[in-house]
């Protein structure tokens, strides 16, 4: 299962636009895939998801920090790079997160579950928007 994993995360640390077309090498037909703002099934659905990305940030990118592996499931630590194309232009982006990843008995992924903090990563990052959030974070922490 390790050579598995370490070709799952080779997969993601290197995806482009054209290798989401290949995503039938990583996902089985019936894949769920969820994360704060999805919760789809199939691989139409989760290619579409992917294509979304590279058409609403620029150069989106992986780096796979942590595994775990246990028997046919691994949890994967990464941080998520990237640029947004609307504003804070030129300003690389990170978030930090988490998949739960459930692996079929040939190795292809079938439960593929994200797990980020979207207040934190995403949101205090756009403008006004995050300005907001921190007052809201401030307000239930004080």
């Amino acid at each position: 299962m390790k050579n598995t994993v370490d070709s799952i995360v080779q997969a993601f640390e290197q995806l482009t636009p054209e290798s989401v077309e290949r995503l039938d090498t990583l996902y089985a037909a019936h894949a769920r895939f969820k994360d704060p703002f999805n919760d789809v099934r199939g691989l139409a659905e989760i290619q579409r998801i992917f294509r979304h990305m590279y058409v609403s940030l620029e150069s989106p990118r992986f780096i796979i920090t942590h595994r775990i592996v246990e028997g046919h499931q691994c949890f994967l630590t990464w941080e998520f790079r990237f640029r947004f194309r609307r504003f804070h232009q030129g300003v690389e982006q990170v978030v930090l997160g988490g998949s739960h990843l459930m692996l079929n008995p040939d190795g292809r992924i079938i439960l593929h579950r994200d797990y980020w903090d979207a207040a934190e990563e995403l949101y205090e990052k756009i403008p006004y928007l995050g300005g907001l959030m921190r007052w809201l974070k401030k307000r239930a922490n004080a």
